[in-house]
């Protein structure tokens, strides 16, 4: 074996160790201790638990205008989620009028689905000389004229009434809110108003219901207002983040709900992960047992190939999920199907008496156009249920696209090289070791 050649498989080697721990394992950079890669992975709602909800839009739009609905429902939703803090959501448009929220890892998902998917249409109305309204009565557009709406609020937080002079008031939670420019001369004028007959109500009202109606007597015109409403810290933080998070342009009406807790999600994992491996030692068997040589070379590249999927899905910030690693399996498989087809063709150069090197090259290019075939095919469909699938189906999708391009990569180039360098040296260069 020449310098070159030596040098080549020990570079590879180097590499595929180097990434094994990298991805897998962890290992110490002088007193810097590097964690394994997949401590960074992504995990989907089905491992790590969560809860997924799908709502249906109440609407009669149809066409671009159902579309931009839609659309500006989906935002509202994520703008609600990120208020809450809450960490990589999923909301996505599920055919023409459903909406699907996941939210994996979440504590109290009820009550976080029950915030996110409320109207949270709210207004400050004008109650009409002569009536007067009280917290929980609903709207009634003959005593109240809506003076502006949740639209006009620049931004909303959770204060507590300090300086009050009422016993019972204080310390109590409020929400403050801070008006846009338009929303301060409207909420300014408004109150003159009802300064200049004498005084009067203000109704704020939320989702047709008061839930704050104070007195007014003065004008107040810098542009900020509070809502009172006995509220726990957390029911005024809740409020605060509807109203920055936005109204919902459409009524959502909840078609299911599944909570999924983390228990169920890990052991769904370990066993998915533990068939991987089993079944990974029993090709790894068969590939030797039958081909030898070539099935050792190719359980290498088998190593070397799902190291690089798992780094390329934590690049990539793709979401590992249960069908995720069902495709992982499957893309492992046509690998080794890959390896079947190349190494058969060079058993069938190797009977015809050509020299290994020869049946080595001959061999590949012969199988490049079935592997070729097979893989851009499967490449498609997994294309197109990423386009057209929601989420397990893209991630099952995302999984078996990198498996198809990562096991043309190891099978087509890193096999090829490994078998060409080992043909070249005189004691590997012997058919049996080939399996013929």
């Amino acid at each position: 074996m020449k310098g070159k050649d030596i040098a080549i498989l020990a570079t590879l080697v180097v590499l595929t160790v180097a990434l094994v721990l990298w991805v897998g394992v962890g290992f110490n950079f002088g007193e810097q201790p590097v964690r394994p890669l997949v401590e960074n992975m992504k995990l989907g709602l089905d491992i790590e638990g969560g809860v997924i909800a799908t709502y249906e839009v109440v609407t009669e739009d149809t066409g671009d205008t159902l579309k931009l609905l839609m659309q500006q429902t989906r935002d509202v939703l994520r703008n609600r989620i990120d208020e809450m803090g809450l960490t990589e959501p999923n909301v996505y448009i599920q055919g023409e009028k459903r909406i699907v929220i996941e939210l994996p890892g979440v504590e109290n998902a009820e009550q976080a689905i029950d915030v996110i998917g409320s109207t949270a249409q709210l207004s400050f109305c004008e109650v009409t000389p002569g009536n007067m309204v009280q917290m929980g009565d609903s709207y009634d557009e003959s005593k109240m004229t809506v003076v502006l709406t949740g639209s006009e609020v620049a931004d909303a937080g959770v204060t507590k009434n300090d300086q009050t002079k009422d016993i019972n008031e204080l310390n109590q939670y409020l929400v403050s809110l801070k008006f846009t420019a338009d929303g301060t001369k409207k909420f300014g004028e408004a109150t003159q108003r009802i300064v200049n007959r004498g005084g009067g109500q203000i109704a704020i009202v939320l989702d047709n219901n008061v839930i704050s109606a104070p007195r007014v007597d003065e004008a107040i015109l810098g542009g900020g207002a509070v809502i009172r409403g006995n509220f726990t810290h957390e029911s005024a933080r809740n409020l605060a983040l509807l109203i920055r998070g936005g109204a919902l342009p459409a009524e959502l009406k909840q078609l299911e709900y599944n909570a999924i807790g983390p228990t169920l999600g890990r052991d769904a994992l370990n066993s998915s992960i533990m068939a991987a491996i089993a079944g990974f030692i029993l090709v790894v068997l068969f590939m030797v047992g039958y081909y030898r040589l070539p099935g050792l070379v190719a359980s290498f590249t088998l190593v070397l190939y799902t190291s690089i999927i798992l780094a390329l899905m934590v690049a990539l910030k793709a979401t590992l999920t249960l069908p995720g690693i069902a495709g992982f399996v499957l893309s492992i498989g046509m690998a080794v199907d890959a390896n079947v087809i190349i190494f058969e063709r060079l058993k069938e150069e190797m009977r015809d008496n050509k020299l290994v090197i020869k049946a080595v090259n001959h061999g590949f290019s012969k199988a490049l156009k079935t592997i070729l075939d097979a893989n851009i095919t499967t490449l498609i469909a997994a294309v197109v249920l990423f386009q057209f699938g929601s989420g397990p189906i893209r991630g099952f999708a995302i999984t078996l696209m990198l498996g198809i391009v990562t096991s043309m990569f190891t099978a087509i180039l890193i096999t090829r090289l490994i078998l060409s360098v080992l043909a070249r040296t005189k004691l590997l260069a012997n058919k049996k070791l080939f399996g013929v």
